[in-house]
């Protein structure tokens, strides 16, 4: 069986463009791959956090992993510290990852642009770090976002040029991208992308928000005076998008049976709609979240995970660190 690897860095609370763009094929996928799916919190520390806030997002994310859908008996679920291979051959990593691909990722490029200042070196090298996040457990693919492909995309260059000096270490992953709802935008500017760092609050739902807080949200996500349910990003964002959430959450409706559905009906009938959709999956989740928070399965899933995944992990970097020439014993 193919195997499959992915997680999420919990710097704030779960969203809905997390479980439609991650999450939920997770799920989909953990019948199909062997799926290692692990909480980021290494990567959550290139930037201050506050330590209690911090804490109970890991444990929600951890609780919402498994109430979306995730089962630890068909995938390999665990915390990224609980494995101490990853920051041991993230360092090694770094050793081979150039300065100038660095410079070229995304989040920290976009920061340096901004202005701001006091950036951490791990900010900077963090993407080195993901590439011994993958590389210790041979996937064969990599789920991501579109604005995530560039990670994998360095991952797949570190891991060909440490094979082509060492040796055959590494299997060289491909970036996996979902094709509907891979990237859920902003219900309060669908030019942006949905994101927990959203100032005003209205334009991510949260899978812990209150049912009538989301359904208030999508009645006021913002459209534009067409009047017309169509799939048109480039000149009906805000309807695209919510076309977008509705197709992933009704089994990846086809766009077209969405628009002759709503066909001659306001926006208010089609946000309606969108909100039952949402409301519906947020009440599932919601209900799982408080069984799993009042058992010990949190607990049993984390250990068993990272016995697991240290497994594969320690073997991995022994591998590479005898083939660079690190151990003499």
């Amino acid at each position: 069986m193919a195997r499959m690897l992915s997680g999420i860095k919990p710097t704030g609370q779960l969203h809905l463009g997390n479980y439609i763009g991650a999450l939920k094929h997770f799920v989909e996928y953990q019948d199909e791959y062997d799926m290692f799916t692990f909480i980021a919190n290494l990567h959550c520390i290139t930037v201050p956090q506050d330590p209690q806030e911090l804490q109970k997002n890991l444990h929600d994310c951890v609780a919402l992993y498994l109430a979306c859908g995730l089962d630890p008996k068909r995938s390999t679920i665990f915390l990224q510290t609980d494995v101490k291979e990853h920051a041991q051959l993230g360092y090694i990593m770094c050793c081979h990852t150039y300065m100038g691909e660095l410079n070229r990722m995304t989040q920290f490029k976009d920061k340096q642009a901004k202005g701001e200042t006091n950036l951490s070196g791990g900010l900077y090298t963090y993407p080195a770090l993901m590439a011994a996040d993958i590389l210790l457990y041979d996937p064969d693919y990599v789920p991501v976002g579109e604005d995530q492909k560039q990670h994998v995309e360095l991952t797949r260059d570190v891991a060909e040029r440490m094979n082509h000096r060492y040796g055959d270490l590494f299997k060289v992953p491909e970036p996996l991208i979902a094709k509907v709802g891979a990237r859920i935008m902003s219900l309060s500017d669908p030019d942006r992308k949905m994101s927990k760092s959203d100032e005003t609050n209205k334009g991510c739902i949260y899978l812990l928000d209150p049912l009538n807080a989301a359904r208030k949200k999508i009645m006021s996500a913002k459209t534009d005076s067409l009047g017309v349910v169509h799939y048109d990003p480039e000149n009906q964002p805000g309807i695209s998008n919510l076309m977008q959430i509705l197709s992933s959450l009704s089994n990846d409706r086809p766009f077209a049976e969405i628009e002759q559905e709503f066909a001659g009906k306001g926006y208010g009938d089609f946000k309606r709609a969108v909100a039952d959709a949402v409301c519906a999956t947020l009440e599932q989740i919601q209900n799982r979240y408080a069984e799993i928070c009042a058992s010990d399965l949190i607990e049993t899933t984390l250990k068993e995970g990272a016995e697991r995944a240290s497994v594969l992990a320690a073997e991995k970097l022994s591998k590479v660190q005898k083939a660079i020439g690190m151990e003499i014993l």
